[in-house]
């Protein structure tokens, strides 16, 4: 009998290819602040993400998002409107906003 992952060839098993799996996209919110005027409110993007990093949607939140249904949470403070503007962004493990793991 011929095991799944192998294929018989002349006596010898040669294993197969795994198929890639399409992995999930990751989500992944933006907050926008401005240390240097802490009464402006805050900007929320939402992005999808790829496992290897690229951005694949960038949406704008309305409001600060109520529920915990991110993968990441990375913040920038240094006053910037948009996300192409940031120079550094900084990541905050262990954020209300973050998935818990498990």
């Amino acid at each position: 009998m011929i095991a799944a992952a192998t294929f018989p060839v002349a006596g010898h098993d040669i294993p197969m290819k795994k198929a890639k799996t399409k992995q999930p996209d990751r989500s992944v919110l933006v907050i926008l602040r401005n240390r240097f005027s802490p009464g402006t409110p805050a900007r929320y993007l939402e992005l999808e993400a790829s496992e290897e990093g690229d951005i694949l949607s960038e949406k704008k939140l309305r409001s600060e998002p109520r529920e915990a249904r991110f993968d990441e949470v990375w913040e920038n403070d240094e006053g910037k409107q948009t996300l192409d503007d940031c120079n550094r962004i900084k990541r905050i493990y262990r954020h209300a906003l973050e998935k818990r793991p498990g």
